[in-house]
C-alpha cells in the first residue's frame, strides 16, 4: 500500500463506458457530477477503438485489429522474435511515450485533461482512468490456432508488461492534472472464477495481476484498484494487492460479505473498499433511492459486525456504479448518475457527523 492513506468517505466515481457520444458535453457532466474523482469516458458507441481491449493495444507486439470485422488477434504477418525484441527493449528503456493511448484511441482521457486545464470544474483531490486487466486482455485475444493468448506464457507476460507500463504512462498524464491518479484494472473475465469454464488456476491470476500492479506502485503515486463486475474469488483479488476491490454490491453484496477475514485483513492494512451500488443492468425494473440505501447499510452494517469502526469504513469506501454504463440507454444513464451523486452526498453527510 502506498505511504499515505486516502480519505474517501465514500465519494462517487465511475467504472468507464458511458452510452453518449458528445465528448466535451459528457467530460463536463462528469467533473460537475463527480468532482472529487472524475473518471474518463470510455464512448463505446462513437468508435470500435474504444472497445476495452483495443483502447490499450497501441504499442503492444504482434497485435492486428480489424475495424471492419471488428476484431483483434494475434497477426501471422510480422516476425515474432523481431517483434518482441524491439518491444521489450521499449519496455526496459521505460520509453513511457511509446506506450501513449492517443487521442483517436481515447478522446474522453484528453476531453477530461484538458477541461481540468482550462479551470472548468471545481478542484478535487483524485482523478480515475482505468485498463482492461491483464487477465481480461490475453483471454480475449486469439493466437494464429485460435487458442487465447491466456495460455501462452510468453505472450501472457509480454502484454502484461504492455499493459503495466501503458497504465504508468497514463498515471503520469492524469497526475498533470494536480490530482493523485487512482487506476482500476477491469477485470470481467474473473466474473464466475473456479467455474468449468476457467482453467488458469488461482496462483497464476494472482502473478499476472501482481505484474501490472506491482509495476504502477514501484513506478508512481497512483492508487490501484481492481474492478470485478461479477461474483469471483475476493480473497485471490485482495491477495494481488491492490489498494482497492470493487465489486458489484447491488447484486453480489451477500457473496463479498463471505469473504470476511480477507476483506477485515485488507482494511487493515489500508485497503479500501468500492461499492458498486448502482445497476446498470435491468436498471428501470423498479430501482429506488430508497432500495439502494437499504442494500447499502445492510453491508456497511455487516462490516461493523465484524469490528471495523464506522470512521475507518467511511475514510475507505468509495461509491460506484454496479459496471460500465456503456450498456444503458442515455436516459436511465443520467439517471444512474444523479442517484449515485445523492447516495455519495447522503453518505458523506452521515459520516461527518
Amino acid at each position: 500500500m502506498p505511504d499515505m492513506i486516502p480519505r474517501y468517505n465514500f465519494l462517487a466515481t465511475g467504472i468507464g463506458s458511458v452510452p453518449f457520444l458528445d465528448v466535451e458535453s459528457a467530460c463536463s457532466e462528469i467533473l460537475e457530477k463527480f468532482p472529487l474523482m472524475p473518471f474518463w469516458p470510455q464512448f463505446v458507441r462513437r468508435s470500435y477503438l474504444e472497445d476495452m481491449s483495443v483502447q490499450y493495444s497501441e504499442g503492444l507486439p504482434l497485435l492486428e485489429i480489424s475495424k471492419e470485422q471488428r476484431s483483434i488477434r494475434i497477426s501471422e504477418d510480422v516476425e515474432t522474435e523481431s517483434e518482441m525484441t524491439r518491444f521489450y527493449e521499449r519496455f526496459l528503456e521505460k520509453d513511457i511515450d511509446y506506450f501513449a493511448i492517443s487521442r483517436e484511441f481515447a478522446p474522453g482521457l484528453y476531453g477530461l485533461i484538458d477541461l481540468i486545464r482550462q479551470g472548468k470544474g471545481p478542484d478535487g483531490p483524485f482523478i480515475k482512468g482505468q485498463t482492461v486487466g491483464p487477465v481480461t486482455f490475453a483471454a480475449g485475444i486469439m493466437d494464429d490456432t485460435g487458442k487465447p493468448i491466456l495460455y501462452n506464457d510468453d505472450l501472457r507476460e509480454a502484454m502484461a508488461n504492455g499493459l503495466a507500463i501503458k497504465a504508468l504512462w497514463q498515471a503520469e498524464i492524469l497526475g498533470q492534472s494536480g490530482r493523485k491518479p487512482v487506476i482500476f484494472l477491469d477485470e470481467p473475465y474473473l466474473s464466475g472464477f473456479g467455474s468449468a469454464f476457467s482453467v488458469i488456476q488461482r496462483h497464476e491470476v494472482i502473478a499476472i495481476l501482481k505484474t501490472v500492479i506491482n509495476y504502477l506502485k514501484e513506478n508512481s503515486n497512483a492508487f490501484v484498484g481492481i474492478h470485478c463486475c461479477g461474483n469471483t474469488d475476493w480473497s485471490m483479488l485482495i491477495e494481488a494487492g491492490p489498494d482497492i476491490i470493487n465489486f458489484d454490491a447491488y447484486a453480489y453484496m451477500e457473496h463479498f460479505l463471505l469473504y470476511s477475514d480477507s476483506i477485515i485483513r485488507f482494511i487493515e492494512r489500508g485497503g479500501s473498499t468500492a461499492w458498486g451500488i448502482v445497476p446498470t443492468s435491468g436498471f428501470e425494473e423498479g430501482i429506488s433511492l430508497e432500495g439502494l440505501v437499504s442494500k447499502m447499510d445492510s453491508g456497511v452494517t455487516s462490516i461493523y459486525k465484524w469490528g471495523v469502526s464506522p470512521e475507518i469504513l467511511a475514510e475507505r469506501s468509495i461509491l460506484t456504479p454496479a459496471c460500465g454504463m456503456g450498456g444503458m440507454e442515455t436516459k436511465a444513464a443520467k439517471t444512474a448518475m444523479n442517484m449515485l451523486t445523492w447516495l455519495s452526498a447522503n453518505y458523506r453527510q452521515t459520516s461527518d457527523k
